[in-house]
């Protein structure tokens, strides 16, 4: 790990890469952004991208590439079965990850389709240490229930736990006892928990879990799509870790794992995903899924020349340089929050900067979507697209009533060599700007509500007229700026 220190004593995230291309990107002026916001229902996946000034709903498919990762792509050997650029993947997760048997697939939800389809059965408990959307909609699919034995200090969003990831151990247990390891097909395990703020888990916890479910064999199963942060934070953070190198790290952890699954629209920086299994039968279990609903074996549904990109990223995430950049960014943007007293997930995690809506808006209850409304908030005042994570991310009960988050989180996500200290030092300032105002924000309602996944593809609307106020309250303040 090098250390760069500024003269001038300032402490500034410094990039260790360089722009060679560039996109042009616009800002609306804030009544065209009201309109766009609107039409599109209240829901920001729905925008269009010309609409938006600085896109940081993801972190998925959207980091820049590097040139050696292009270069890969313009080398694919680009074929429908038994492609060259296929074997280049498979041998290179085998010499990160240790494991011989890989499954491709187009995408990091397409390989929980294919796990759980496999895997669960009606009645089954998967424990883990927090759920993903897409990971629960999968296994209550197929008759699954999701429990989470994530630790209490983890959904304290200003605790000082720096391994807000880390299992329950004493909780896992409990859960294995009552359900009975029979009725339990894994134990999930996430790295960068992602509704909980990216917040990491410890490879000491990692090896616990592994001791637990080894005693009951009960298999075990990582999400590894941001474990590029995860490793990050194992080495600044964690002693036992902090004299091994990156791919030290990484293939500790994966020794403890059955099965490692990704996507590698983050672990990768490319569009593809994957499903590596320790163990041929659990392979042989799971292929035919691939043929069925991916594609070939050797393709999985993804590009060529997509894989090309993901073997050279893979190469690129075992570097400390190159991992680093967004945690420091995303930690530096969370530290000037902090300073003007706005209440964010603390420590810095991976992923982005979470927003505690429950804080900024607490005269806005769950049933309103406190997260949806900042998130709505936000696009408002600056142009900027962040992502609800909260209620509004959560399906209704069985019998109809809301099922509320245990927090309510606006990530302003951080793509990967994309933005700029000075685009970062932009969303400080309108997102300083809105906590000043926020008194103005208010509720939102559903006007056409999908039954799974709604946060994708439903609508709202605000509760009263407050969206209008926000942006005469912003024109007012600005009467030049857009």
């Amino acid at each position: 790990m090098n250390n760069i220190q500024f003269y001038s004593g300032k402490n500034i995230p410094l990039e260790m890469h360089k722009a060679r291309i560039v996109q042009k990107i616009s800002l609306l002026p804030v009544e065209k952004r009201l309109k766009a916001l609107q039409e599109a229902g209240n829901n920001l996946y729905m925008l269009q991208n010309s609409d938006i000034f600085l896109d940081m709903l993801t972190d998925s498919g959207v980091n820049a590439m590097s040139d050696n990762q292009l270069a890969g792509m313009m080398n694919a050997d680009d074929a429908y079965a038994g492609s060259r650029t296929f074997y280049e993947l498979k041998e290179k997760l085998a010499e990160i990850f240790g494991m011989d048997y890989f499954l491709p697939t187009h995408q990091g939800r397409a390989c929980e389709n294919i796990i759980a389809g496999s895997l669960v059965k009606e009645g089954d408990i998967c424990p883990m240490n927090y759920h993903f959307t897409t990971t629960k909609a999968h296994i209550v699919k197929n008759g699954g229930r999701v429990v989470e034995v994530v630790k209490k200090s983890s959904i304290i969003t200003d605790s000082k736990d720096p391994f807000k990831g880390d299992f329950d151990l004493e909780e896992l247990e409990r859960v294995i006892k009552e359900a009975g390891p029979e009725h339990i097909p894994f134990v999930r395990v996430e790295a960068g928990t992602n509704l909980i703020g990216g917040q990491p888990i410890s490879l000491g916890n990692i090896e616990k879990i592994h001791k637990i479910c080894n005693g009951y064999g009960i298999t075990m199963l990582l999400d590894a799509s941001l474990l590029q942060d995860n490793l990050y934070f194992m080495k600044v953070r964690e002693d036992k870790c902090k004299n091994m190198s990156i791919r030290e790290i990484t293939k500790e952890v994966a020794s403890h794992f059955d099965i490692i699954y990704f996507s590698a629209r983050k672990l990768g920086f490319a569009r593809g995903g994957g499903i590596l299994v320790r163990d041929k039968k659990l392979w042989d279990t799971m292929k035919e899924a691939i043929t069925l609903y991916e594609g070939f074996l050797t393709y999985g549904g993804m590009s060529i020349k997509e894989m090309g990109a993901i073997t050279v990223g893979l190469d690129e995430t075992m570097d400390f340089d190159v991992i680093s950049q967004g945690p420091l960014f995303i930690e530096y943007m969370v530290n000037e929050l902090d300073k003007r007293g706005i209440p964010v997930v603390k420590p810095a995690g991976g992923l982005g900067c979470h927003i505690d809506a429950m804080k900024f808006i607490p005269n806005v209850p769950g049933e309103q979507y406190p997260a949806a409304a900042l998130s709505s908030a936000l696009y408002i005042a600056g142009g900027i697209r962040s992502m609800e994570r909260g209620t509004l991310s959560e399906d209704r009960n069985p019998d109809g009533s809301e099922h509320l988050a245990s927090m309510e989180l606006v990530r302003c996500a951080m793509p990967r060599r994309v933005f700029t200290l000075s685009q970062v030092e932009y969303a400080i300032d309108r997102t300083t700007w809105l906590w000043d105002n926020r008194d103005l924000i208010g509720g939102l309602r559903f006007t056409e509500e999908p039954k799974t996944l709604r946060f994708f593809v439903g609508r709202l609307e605000a509760i009263t007229d407050w969206q209008e106020k926000l942006a005469d309250k912003f024109r007012k303040d600005f009467p030049n700026s857009l």
